[in-house]
């Protein structure tokens, strides 16, 4: 039998915080607080760093989730199974996810899934636009967003931090900006719709005005831009970590950061209509995403 706390704190990082799992399992944020510190007690460790609106990982917390929450989606595939064939994941599932996130961090997954659950016939379509899920039919949408729709159930999957960032040969020739004022001399970078940048510099917001250097409606070209020299952007560190590791990126005014209360959410219609297939494929993809490549 899994440990209830376990199964409450996995619980607690799906919500986001705590007033969020409070309210899904039916208990106050300072009931789910006290049980989340009588797990850490008895580990020895701290899980997290949270408030009621705010949850952030330890290190010891983030591998202890990836560990129960691929036990807990193991547990209830077996109980599915066990359930008979009506709650087996089975027939069509259409997802759908933002094009690069979707290429970068959704596609490397989608086997695995589909050796666990091989009578789901899978379709996937990736856009950076919103469509409205329940009118096009969509099973899951991948969204990455500060306001989840409220209509719909929204299981947090990630962070999604933003850096600024611009590759050292624009920086040789344009100069390194030291503050934010001075980004207004410099070529800015940014798909249609993505300007002003709203950033944060040690809890002070700060709002970037501009226009792209380039105007596009993509932001994949956003980052071959920035990667070639062109410009400074404001980019996802799911899409660009690799390339601040290998150096062909450099972060820009590293003391600002793109608004932290953006993350990437699973997102589909409240549970009664949720499909077996559906269940199983959030479930999949909070797994993957739980210790994610980019840090």
């Amino acid at each position: 039998m899994v440990d209830p706390d376990y199964a409450l704190f996995a619980s607690v990082v799906e919500a986001g915080n705590l007033s969020a799992a409070g309210r899904m399992l039916g208990m106050s944020p300072g009931q789910v607080s006290k049980r989340l510190a009588r797990l850490e007690a008895r580990l020895g460790v701290r899980l997290a760093h949270r408030t009621t609106r705010a949850l952030t990982l330890t290190e010891q917390g983030a591998a202890f989730h990836a560990e129960i929450a691929d036990v807990l989606a193991r547990l209830r595939a077996a109980e599915a199974r066990l359930m008979g064939s009506r709650d087996v994941p089975a027939g069509r599932l259409k997802g759908t996810a933002p094009t690069s996130f979707g290429r970068l961090h959704v596609a490397p997954h989608l086997d695995a899934f589909l050796r666990a659950w091989p009578e789901v016939q899978l379709e996937i379509e990736l856009s950076d636009g919103f469509a409205d899920i329940i009118a096009a039919r969509i099973d899951v949408a991948i969204r990455i967003t500060a306001t989840p729709d409220p209509r719909l159930a929204a299981q947090r999957l990630a962070t999604s931090a933003r850096i600024l960032c611009a590759a050292p040969d624009y920086l040789s020739a344009w100069g390194e900006p030291r503050s934010v004022n001075e980004l207004a001399r410099h070529r800015l970078l940014a798909a249609d719709g993505q300007l002003p940048w709203l950033l944060s510099a040690g809890g002070r917001r700060v709002t970037v005005a501009g226009t792209s250097h380039v105007r596009t409606n993509s932001s994949e070209l956003v980052r071959e831009l920035a990667v070639s020299g062109v410009g400074i952007a404001l980019r996802s560190l799911w899409d660009v970590a690799e390339l601040i590791r290998d150096g062909r990126l450099v972060r820009v005014l590293p003391q600002l950061a793109g608004s932290d209360d953006v993350a990437i959410y699973a997102m589909h219609a409240p549970a009664p209509a949720l499909t077996a297939a559906a269940a199983r494929f959030v479930e999949h993809m909070q797994v993957a995403l739980a210790r994610p490549a980019w840090g």
